[in-house]
């Protein structure tokens, strides 16, 4: 089988190609919001995010409601209540984060338990994702969230940028930092409700934060990072599908799985900040500096 053959292949199948579009557009809007989340050190509230979602799309089958939208009125309501927590108390908010989604994800839990157990449906495939199930109506869902995440983040980009690297100097400047941090983290609930179906809520918070980590390590400047990352995100994806059909292994995991390795490798041989390129660095400046053996005359 040629090269063209072995790529060719795969995309013979329908759910292939719309598994392959979702997780170039999946890959694509996370590595976006996650270089946000790098740069503003907001990691955790990610991972908090993406595990809050749980009761509110459970509440929204429940009362025969859209579940993307109660998964993303639960992940707004999440954030708001951190900060809400942080503010009106001496409690730090990684640990206002660790309560929130802590209480968020159990109740979660115990609510598509009790669905299942009562109707038979299964939720619990949103924990981890089944990215070979979507079908064409959530792809269109997944295309028009890509959308709209993309078309507000240019739209509001110089002021994002200002507000993720200098808060005090945005308030001071007169930005509404309220608004903007409402509008980021609005953002990254709508991301994680669109990678449910892909990936799940447990793993989603890794191709958010790889292919931004990797790019960090690449790059300097954001509007590079973030190019960097999307371009990461589509290969991690494009590969982990590839792998998961010819090995036959579960496909969102093995997406992350090669975004990590990714980052792997960016971490050992970064040309700036690789462990590996600075040992080799330090020994050359070390080689450099050591003095000459002195000539011996006969």
């Amino acid at each position: 089988m040629g090269w063209l053959e072995w790529l060719a292949e795969p995309l013979r199948y329908p759910f292939m190609q719309r598994a392959l579009l979702s997780a170039l557009l999946v890959g694509t809007i996370c590595a976006i919001t996650g270089s946000y989340l790098i740069v503003r050190r907001l990691a955790l509230l990610g991972d908090a995010v993406s595990r809050a979602v749980m009761p509110g799309l459970a509440i929204a089958f429940i009362v025969g409601g859209n579940i993307f939208v109660g998964a993303f009125i639960a992940g707004v309501l999440s954030t708001a209540l951190i900060g809400y927590i942080h503010t009106h108390s001496k409690i730090k908010e990684d640990t206002a984060m660790g309560l929130v989604f802590s209480g968020f994800f159990a109740t979660g839990i115990i609510l598509i338990t009790k669905i299942q157990s009562e109707t038979k449906v299964d939720l619990m495939h949103f924990l981890f994702g089944n990215i070979l199930g979507v079908s064409e109506s959530d792809l269109l869902a997944t295309a028009v969230i890509s959308a709209a995440v993309v078309a507000t983040i240019l739209l509001l980009f110089k002021e994002l940028l200002f507000h993720s690297f200098d808060p005090l100097g945005a308030k001071a400047a007169g930005l509404p930092t309220e608004v903007l941090h409402l509008v980021l983290m609005s953002l990254i609930a709508l991301t994680i409700v669109a990678s449910m179906q892909s990936v799940g809520v447990v793993l989603v918070i890794a191709l958010m934060i790889a292919p931004g980590a990797t790019a960090y390590l690449l790059t300097r400047r954001l509007p590079s990072m973030m190019g960097l990352a999307v371009l990461l995100g589509a290969i991690a994806s494009l590969v982990g599908l590839y792998l998961s059909y010819y090995l036959d292994i579960a496909s969102g995991p093995a997406v992350v799985v090669v975004s990590i390795a990714c980052f792997v490798l960016a971490f050992l041989f970064s040309p700036r900040q690789g462990l590996l390129t600075r040992l080799w660095q330090d020994r050359k400046a070390d080689y450099a500096q050591k003095p000459a053996p002195p000539v011996v005359l006969r």
